[in-house]
């Protein structure tokens, strides 16, 4: 009963703290960022406020349960289809938009969920557009590679074919006039496309404002970088296009390495692209176990050494910008939103037939082809 009562009157005293016992802003030294055709690169200090760490900290978090929780769908076969998981990357996703502004415009390639989120998805949209179901995103038509929101334009299954669609964003904001700018993301395993270099090309010539970003996360489909690229410096790619290299382990030099890239795009110096150097936890796609190119004591000491979101929380915790009942408080907010979203995502109804041929036409014009005239009168069955 002592024991009991002791352990109220601590609680107690965790609750009763006020915000003003943190710290409500404290500044930390991040890895010096490599250059290319530049004099001058990112600060290597950068200021995080409290509230933005409890803001990093939560949406990371998510991203990682989310995944986790959509690896146990896809094993119970729930998930069908292509699914490919972000968890290790979090710092890169919300690195970049503590960098930029919703406003700012986006495009990424397949492994999409993460910034899904940071673009003002829900986690129940997601997850129910994992399971394709009508509250999906996407109205379950979209699944794990098609997912889109106010001004991110998804997921793309075309390896590097999302890179050109960004440059005609990027066109498109500065044509407006809008001081507007395109963030458009590809992996090491896109890097060696030709597509991406004619696009280097065209948004130098026409000075776009674009950030390009080459989430390198060591391995492509089954392979390493070493094995698939000749030149592995992916930010010295662009050649006369100005590079960063920057860890992409760390949210707080992700964020300062945009916001310098988003400010060279601003004064209207044309593109700039930047490596994030990240790591992804789960294999390339549900299919690949992920440990027949690589070593899980290698995937251990990353997650033990580098991991994006325990490097925020002992940096939070050292300087008294956060308590661990705090921390805790969060990661228990999060587990049940993950848990209600997959409730949702496993017993929303699966879109009707007759809704295969809604969105293809602005107008109702009927869909007239080979025989299927017109398709708005299949109905379902189940």
């Amino acid at each position: 009963r002592v024991l009991e009562l002791t352990g109220c009157a601590a609680s107690m005293v965790v609750s009763s703290r006020s915000y003003a016992d943190f710290t409500p802003e404290a500044t930390f030294d991040i890895k010096k960022v490599d250059l290319h055709r530049l004099e001058e690169g990112p600060p290597l200090t950068a200021t995080l406020t409290r509230e933005e760490g409890l803001k990093y900290y939560r949406t990371m978090q998510t991203i990682r349960r989310m995944e986790l929780k959509a690896d146990q769908l896809y094993k119970q076969k729930i998930i069908r289809g292509f699914c490919h998981l972000y968890d290790g990357q979090e710092a890169c996703a919300v690195g970049i938009e503590g960098g930029i502004t919703l406003s700012d415009h986006l495009i990424t390639a397949y492994r999409a969920h993460g910034y899904t989120l940071t673009r003002g998805g829900t986690v129940r949209e997601i997850m129910a557009e994992l399971t394709g179901r009508r509250g999906g995103i996407a109205k379950g038509k979209g699944g794990s590679m098609h997912m889109y929101t106010k001004n991110f334009y998804g997921g793309n299954g075309i390896v590097g074919a999302q890179v050109p669609l960004g440059a005609g964003v990027a066109l498109a904001c500065k044509y407006l006039g809008n001081d507007q700018l395109c963030v458009s993301l590809y992996g090491d395993g896109a890097a060696n496309q030709g597509q991406i270099f004619e696009t280097y090309n065209m948004s130098s010539l026409w000075k776009l404002p674009i950030i390009f970003i080459c989430e390198n996360n060591q391995y492509g489909m089954g392979t390493s970088v070493e094995r698939s690229s000749a030149s592995t410096e992916y930010y010295k790619r662009g050649d006369y296009i100005p590079g960063l290299r920057v860890d992409g382990m760390d949210v707080l030099c992700v964020r300062e390495a945009t916001k310098f890239a988003a400010d060279h795009c601003r004064s209207g110096k044309g593109p700039i692209l930047m490596e994030l150097q990240t790591y992804r936890y789960h294999g390339h796609s549900m299919s690949d176990p992920g440990v027949s190119y690589r070593t899980r004591e290698e995937i251990q000491e990353v997650r033990s050494k580098s991991d994006p979101i325990s490097m925020l929380k002992d940096r939070m915790l050292s300087n008294n910008m956060a308590s661990i009942e705090e921390l805790k408080e969060i990661d228990i907010a999060v587990r049940k939103e993950i848990e209600d979203a997959a409730q949702f995502a496993t017993t929303d109804p699966e879109p009707p037939l007759d809704d295969l041929c809604s969105h293809i036409f602005a107008t109702d014009q009927p869909f007239d082809v080979r025989g299927a005239t017109p398709w708005t009168k299949l109905t379902s069955t189940s």
